[in-house]
Parts: C-alpha cells; structure tokens; sequence
C-alpha cells in the first residue's frame, strides 16, 4: 500500500508539473497573442495615425492650398508677365490671336503698282515685334507667296490698343486678259506660326507671269506707316 501511495504521489506531482507547464504554454501563447494585438493595435494606430496624418494632410492641403492661393496670385502675375513679358521682363512676342488684323486698299493714283496696307492692331498686353510679316494671296491657281523686301524691321513694343501696318505692293492687270483671280489675303504675323485670313480689298486679278518670280512683294513692318 505505501509503495501505491508513493506511486500515487509521485503521479499527482508529475500531473501537477504538466498542468504547470501546459499553463505556462497557455500563457506564452495569450503573451503572443496579445503582443500580436499589441502590433495590430500598432498597426491600427499608423492605420489611424494614417487617417490623421490623411487629416494633416488634408490640413496640409488646405495650407498648400493657401499657398496656392498666394501661388495664383503671384502665378497669375507670373501667367500675365508670361504672355506680356519675357524672362528679363521685356514684353513677349506678339501673338496672332491678341492682334486685331485688317487690309485696306492703299493705291495712290500714278503709282506703277497698286497696293494694299495691312493694319495689326495689339488688343492684348504690350508685346513686341519685329522684322516681316509673312503674306499670302489666295488665287484661283492657288497661294502666292509674297517676296519681302527692304530692310527688316527692328525689334518694337506694340502698345496695347497701338497698332503697326506693312505694305503690300503688286502689279496692276491692264493687259486686258482676265489674269489671275485674287480669292483672299492670309497674315502670318513676325515670328508667328498661326496664320490669319482677310478679305482682299486690293484689284480683283493679277497680270499672267512668266513664273519667274512672285510679282508681289511686302515691306517690314512700319512700312506703311504706323496708327495711333
């Protein structure tokens, strides 16, 4: 009986020690576990410091968009002096969709050639300009090309509601043949790509050439004298 008593015992303490240390694995895992909630917590709160910091940017934003705000102001000034004024705050080029362009019969009776003067008019910012315009005329066998002439322009301001004009000189058809119909006039102005059409106020037809050359030609700007 004694030796079933020890056995017993000894059975209970080894009982004991396996309950402890499955209590001990219980615990180890409840630690884990709640260091892992301890992590997502962690994680929860970037997550949610996330969100503030959304918040903070969202309060940046509203800041930057305070800095925008200024930055419209000034960048608007920056958009104006752009379109109106170069990097050393010199007027900018002339633009073909700021200038108000028109053509009007300029002949003078006794003059060999006839001639059309065409008038840009700045409805914009100030803006500069300088050298030829380029001119077209539409006829019914197709585009002529002026030839420039004279000495180019130099580089000038065009005020805004000021105006510049250039001559266009070309021979009179009195050969009595029907010649070349003129159908329009098409503008590029100096140092543009955009190009504008007119109606040509000029002779209906042009005498027939021999090809040999464009019969004609435009003066620089200033040409044709300038208007208020």
């Amino acid at each position: 009986m004694r030796v079933h008593k020890l056995t017993f015992a000894a059975l209970a303490v080894a009982a004991g020690l396996s309950l402890t240390a499955c209590n001990d694995g219980d615990d180890s895992g409840k630690s884990d576990s709640s260091s892992g909630s301890s992590a997502s917590s962690s994680a929860g709160g970037s997550g949610s410091s996330g969100s503030d910091q959304g918040g903070g940017k969202d309060s940046a934003g509203q800041e930057s968009a305070g800095k925008d705000s200024a930055g419209k102001g000034s960048g608007g000034q920056g958009a104006t002096s752009g379109a109106g004024s170069g990097a050393s705050g010199t007027p900018g080029k002339c633009r073909t969709d700021a200038l108000n362009i028109t053509a009007s019969d300029s002949t003078i009776d006794g003059d060999s050639d006839a001639s059309v003067a065409v008038t840009m008019e700045n409805g914009g910012r100030d803006c500069t300009m300088a050298g030829f315009a380029g001119v077209d005329l539409k006829t019914g066998e197709g585009n002529l090309s002026a030839k420039r002439t004279g000495r180019p322009a130099d580089r000038m301001v065009l005020k805004a509601g000021k105006s510049v004009s250039f001559g266009i000189n070309y021979p009179v058809n009195d050969s009595g043949g029907s010649g070349v119909r003129v159908t329009g006039l098409v503008v590029t102005p100096p140092g543009e790509t955009k190009s504008f059409g007119v109606e040509w106020p000029g002779k209906g037809t042009l005498p027939v050439t021999d090809g040999s050359g464009s019969p004609v030609t435009v003066g620089p700007i200033g040409s044709a004298g300038q208007g208020g």
